[in-house]
C-alpha cells in the first residue's frame, strides 16, 4: 500500500519531492492511530476521485486529503490547525505556488467543522470525502467506529459517550451533510442510518 500511496502523492505535486510523501507516510501509519490510518487516507483519496468533478482545484483538494489528519494526537481542532501549520510549512519547499498553498490550509482547517459553504466547491469535496464512511455498509461503520473507539482508548466510557455523542449530533446538525450533489446521492441515506443508530447505542451504553 505504501508505494501505491507514493505513486498517488508524485501524480498530484510531481516529482521531487519523495521525501515529504514519505515523511507523510510515515505520520499516517504511527503506532497510536487505529482509524487515521493509510487505509483512511486512500479512503479519502478514492472519494476525492469518485468527487472530483465537482472541485475548482482538484490538485488542491487531494493534496489537502493528504495533510489533513497529518498530524493527529485526538485534539479536534488543534489537530487541524497543526496539520494545516504543516501543510504552510512544507508544501511552499515542494514547489507548491503560494496561491495553492493557501488552499490546502484552508481546506485542511476546514475539516475541524466539515461546514463548507454552499459556494466552496472544493471544501464540499474533502468535507464529503472524508465523511464518506458514515455512508458505509453498516459492517463497515460498525468497524470504523470501533476504531473511533479504540483511539481513544485511554479515555473512560463515559467521556468516550459524551464526546462521541456531541460529535455525532453536530453531524447530523449538517444541514445537507453533505455538500455535493454526488455524495448526497451515494452517501445521506445510509449515513443518518448509521450515525442515528450509532447514538441509539450510545444511549442505552
Amino acid at each position: 500500500m505504501v508505494e501505491e500511496l507514493l505513486d498517488r502523492w508524485r501524480r498530484v505535486i510531481g516529482p521531487g519531492a519523495d521525501e515529504l510523501g514519505r515523511d507523510l507516510l510515515h505520520r499516517w501509519r504511527e503506532p497510536h492511530r487505529q482509524y487515521h490510518t493509510t487505509d483512511h487516507l486512500r479512503a479519502v483519496l478514492d472519494a476525492v476521485d469518485v468527487l472530483q468533478h465537482h472541485a475548482v482545484d482538484p490538485a488542491a483538494v487531494r493534496l489537502a486529503a493528504w495533510f489533513h489528519d497529518a498530524v493527529y494526537q485526538g485534539r479536534p481542532g488543534a489537530d487541524e490547525a497543526a496539520s494545516a501549520h504543516l501543510a504552510a510549512q512544507t508544501l511552499p519547499l515542494a514547489g507548491v505556488s503560494e496561491r495553492r498553498v493557501q488552499e490546502v490550509v484552508r481546506l485542511v482547517e476546514l475539516t475541524a467543522s466539515h461546514d463548507a459553504d454552499p459556494s466552496d466547491a472544493d471544501g464540499a469535496v474533502l468535507c464529503d470525502a472524508d465523511l464518506a464512511i458514515l455512508g458505509g455498509e453498516p459492517q463497515e461503520y460498525a468497524e470504523y467506529a470501533s476504531a473511533i473507539r479504540a483511539e481513544y482508548s485511554h479515555v473512560s466510557d463515559t467521556e468516550f459517550i459524551r464526546g462521541r455523542t456531541e460529535v455525532l449530533r453536530r453531524l447530523l446538525a449538517l444541514d445537507p451533510l453533505y455538500r455535493t450533489p454526488t455524495g448526497t446521492a451515494r452517501w445521506a441515506a445510509a449515513a443518518h442510518r448509521n450515525v442515528t443508530a450509532e447514538l441509539d447505542l450510545l444511549s442505552v451504553s
